[in-house]
């Protein structure tokens, strides 16, 4: 039989979503219109792909077999239309973590990799960069990527790109303003400001955790003017960022870094397994080539700190790293 590439966009957009109105709206279809297409494709392959519910879609065994030889499928059929065009459509690429500057990692990256063609685009945080993703609206992120939901670990890969340095910034009347260095242990009695709430900021909530310091949200995230501001409005605030982020002038702040052990703020890139841009694995390589001599994955085991999940996650790119042929 021959295949229709609409007909499996809409088995695989449903799958991905369990839900015909999310999936409808990704592909700018009606839900009439989509189960249409679904249900020719199951007539012609002679099998139920879905099984659909009142309030729930799930897949059958045959839709499970069929749904990872679809998504190749579909790659192939974009790959093959932009051979035909002879058309390089650049990587879309959207970076999220705004406070802690990714364009300074992003950028060195991008500058030295002149063949290669990307659109940079914002996120607001993990999860609307994981739904861009999933919608194939996005070709890769850029940012702090913790602990996904199971669904997402099976269609998205991640890999570490970048373990930063941060400081502790204080307003200039905190008692440790003044010190060349601090210790997570001389900041028990301050109060960790949270520009944004702490479910949102995985790092500062796991570091607050990790050495018992006190942390204070914020009701929205402002940008680095704002909290700046209430730092220097409160001698027992501060916070972390990292030890090369260029910081508003005008005074009042101050910046110490952090020993005895130095969080590392863990930057990754995140994209899907299948359906992938034909440029991702250069621009992914790029990354690693730019951050080796700049020894962005160093990490010194009683000198760094970085949350559980971090750590874990560099120890499985060093074994998979230490695994390739030579």
């Amino acid at each position: 039989m021959d295949l229709d590439l609409a007909q499996v966009r809409a088995f695989v957009a449903t799958a991905e979503e369990l839900h015909f109105g999310r999936a409808a709206a990704r592909l700018f279809l009606t839900q009439q219109a989509l189960s249409k297409r679904i249900a020719r494709l199951e007539d012609e392959l002679g099998v139920r792909l879905l099984v659909r519910g009142k309030h729930a879609v799930e897949l059958t065994e045959a839709g499970q077999r069929f749904l990872g030889p679809a998504r190749q499928f579909l790659a192939d059929g974009d790959r093959a239309v932009a051979a035909a065009r002879h058309t390089a459509r650049p990587v879309r690429l959207d970076v999220w973590g705004h406070l802690y500057g990714p364009m300074r990692t992003v950028g060195q990256v991008i500058e030295d990799t002149p063949g290669i063609g990307t659109e940079i685009g914002l996120s607001r945080d993990l999860p609307a960069a994981v739904t861009a993703l999933l919608r194939g609206e996005i070709d890769a992120g850029f940012g702090r990527v913790y602990p996904l939901a199971p669904q997402d670990q099976e269609r998205l890969s991640s890999r570490l790109a970048r373990l930063e340095p941060v400081d502790a910034v204080f307003g200039t009347d905190h008692r440790l303003a003044g010190r060349p260095e601090v210790c997570p242990a001389d900041l028990h009695d301050s109060i960790l400001w949270c520009p944004a709430a702490l479910s949102r900021l995985d790092f500062l909530r796991h570091f607050a955790e990790s050495f018992g310091i006190s942390a204070e949200e914020g009701g929205a995230n402002l940008g680095l003017d704002q909290l700046i501001d209430r730092l220097s409005a409160d001698s027992r605030r501060f916070c972390l960022l990292p030890a090369d982020l260029p910081l508003p002038g005008g005074g009042g702040i101050r910046s110490v870094p952090v020993s005895r052990p130095t969080p590392l703020y863990a930057w990754s890139l995140i994209w899907r397994r299948h359906d992938q841009h034909p440029s991702l694995g250069a621009l992914l390589q790029r990354f690693a080539d730019v951050g080796r001599p700049l020894r962005w994955l160093d990490f010194q085991p009683g000198s760094d700190w970085l949350p559980d999940a971090d750590h874990a996650e560099l120890e499985r790119l060093r074994d998979a790293t230490s695994a390739r042929p030579r």
